[in-house]
């Protein structure tokens, strides 16, 4: 394998390097003691130097080529103007190495940063850095502090920081505890889920843009914004607090108002100011859950404020601001519900750029046992005591939520409750096959479909509840029994999407492209009907 010729790049140092009198070869001097090593054989040494420095520029050349004979010397001369303007001497190394020929397949580059201002050894690291110089650095330095050799000292760097090995742990290091702690530190063995975390704890390090988290109630959103949050805070990525809301416990004027402030008497009940919680989570991080339930105007306000950072409090002419991260939550479908046009398209495209979907519990099987683990740590810690399970209790239990009767349909909320009753009435702490059986009879009855619903027997009732007496009266016996199937599903199910798939299982297997959210949305709209309507 033939070997690449070394080149090195570096400013000459009009002090450093600088030498007209004999003594000067007993002086280090970093360009010139570069070219006294036998190990470093350069070919060439391209100096760039400033116009008003050309007399030491070529003395410099000289001593290189008399310490190595074999080394070319090009010279260059460049005006930076002002030696530690940032912008003057970064755009002229710039144009320096988008002018110079490189031949990185036989030359090999080293970028000689001892020399030169703090500017223009910033400059040459960023340039190196970005590739516009293909190269590594070199740096020099005396061989002694007390007793100064010429030759001194060369190290050579590679920005590829993967080629350090300690480095390289750290950083896997690294990456693995902003994993544990997005996952609270629990080792999930979906992977799936753990494909979402780490595509999570990338954007999370390199966004400040709104991410959008989808899934099921009980899927864990609310914990999931936290830990975001609280890995995003160690790094001093975010200062403030953070900030939750729930946006289907609020409507009207207490929506405005919780979210953008009010001042004192803007409407009834406003007896003084309040600054809402855009303000309170200026710096920090906002999460907005079933963000799918604001209205209209909350979202045209919000989305002005994740563009402008800019809003204005009810009631007030003033314009408050607020820097702050979003992250939204919902198990809205939220394209169906632009359709249905109960949510603005400009806010879903501004909320869409990083969509995370989160798999309910009963998705990700693999992860019951981990969470089991976890839950009685957790309550160990709650309740002060040490909570086990003995071998035949966790195989029953395990067994049961991860067999196809353990339904979970409030996911972890489920699964915490469970967790949470059966630790209560353990007696020492000792969680035995008995308190299983009768928490797997409560989740059973629990999950079970209702039977003797007036409105199950009998769609009319049903109907007269979703669409009221007069429309509900002019529907044919025909579709009406269609329709209360399809409002019952539509409950069933935690998306109009999984409402969708019940609903055209067999006939979405013969379609080249299948959109169910919107064979649903369309199928109601002959109704007048929306997903929210028949949600109730």
């Amino acid at each position: 394998m033939k070997t690449r010729k070394i080149v090195i790049i570096g400013i000459v140092g009009s002090v450093l390097d600088a030498g007209f009198h004999a003594e000067r070869w007993q002086k280090w001097r970093p360009s010139v003691s570069l070219a006294r090593h036998p190990d470093l054989p350069i070919h060439r040494f391209e100096l760039i130097h400033a116009p008003e420095h050309e007399h030491v520029s070529a003395a410099v050349a000289a001593d290189i080529k008399r310490s190595s004979e074999t080394t070319e010397v090009r010279r260059s001369a460049i005006t930076t103007g002002n030696p530690w303007d940032f912008e003057e001497v970064y755009s002229t190394l710039y144009d320096f190495a988008q002018a110079y020929e490189f031949h990185p397949e036989t030359e090999d580059y080293l970028v000689h940063i001892t020399n030169g201002t703090h500017v223009q050894q910033i400059c040459l690291f960023l340039l190196t850095e970005s590739r516009h110089f293909p190269a590594r650095l070199i740096q020099t330095s005396p061989s002694d502090t007390k007793r100064r050799g010429p030759d001194g000292r060369y190290n050579i760097i590679d920005l590829d920081l993967s080629r350090y090995d300690r480095l390289a742990q750290r950083f896997v290091k690294e990456h693995g505890d902003a994993l544990a702690v997005l996952k609270s530190g629990i080792a999930t063995r979906n992977e799936r889920f753990n494909r979402l975390i780490e595509q999570l704890e990338y954007v999370a390090a390199k966004s400040r843009e709104p991410i959008l988290l989808l899934g099921p109630t009980g899927a864990g959103k609310t914990q999931l914004a936290r830990r975001i949050y609280e890995l995003k805070k160690a790094r001093h990525q975010l200062k403030g607090e953070f900030v939750e809301m729930n946006c289907a416990t609020l409507r009207g004027d207490a929506a405005m108002s919780a979210l953008f402030g009010h001042v004192k008497g803007s409407f009834t009940g406003a007896v003084k100011d309040r600054p809402g919680l855009l303000r309170a989570a200026d710096g920090g991080l906002l999460f907005l859950d079933e963000v799918g339930e604001l209205g209209l105007d909350e979202q045209a306000m919000l989305l002005r404020a994740l563009e402008e950072k800019r809003f204005l409090p009810v009631g007030s002419d003033r314009e408050s601001t607020s820097d702050f991260q979003l992250i939204a939550g919902t198990n809205t479908d939220l394209a169906a519900a632009v359709r249905a046009r109960v949510f603005r398209e400009d806010l879903l495209a501004r909320l869409n750029l990083w969509t995370f979907r989160l798999p309910g519990l009963s998705q990700r099987v693999e992860d019951i046992e981990p969470n089991l683990d976890y839950e009685l740590q957790r309550l160990s810690s709650k309740l002060g005591t040490h909570l086990t399970m003995n071998r035949e209790a966790r195989e029953a239990f395990l067994e049961f939520a991860m067999g196809p009767q353990g339904r979970w349909t409030g996911n972890f909320r489920d699964f915490g409750a469970a967790l949470t009753r059966m630790a209560t009435l353990a007696t020492g702490g000792r969680i035995n096959i008995e308190i299983v059986k009768e928490e797997i009879g409560r989740l059973k009855e629990a999950w079970a479909e209702p039977t003797d619903i007036t409105s199950a027997s009998d769609p009319g009732n049903l109907l007269r509840e979703v669409l009221g007496e007069e429309m509900a009266g002019e529907i044919d016996l025909f579709d009406q029994v269609q329709l209360a199937h399809v409002i019952r599903v539509v409950r069933e199910s935690t998306s109009a999407a999984d409402a969708g798939r019940t609903l055209f299982a067999v006939s979405r297997e013969k379609r080249k492209m299948t959109n169910d959210s919107d064979r649903l949305a369309k199928y109601l709209a002959r109704f007048g009907l929306t997903w929210k309507e028949c949600r109730g």
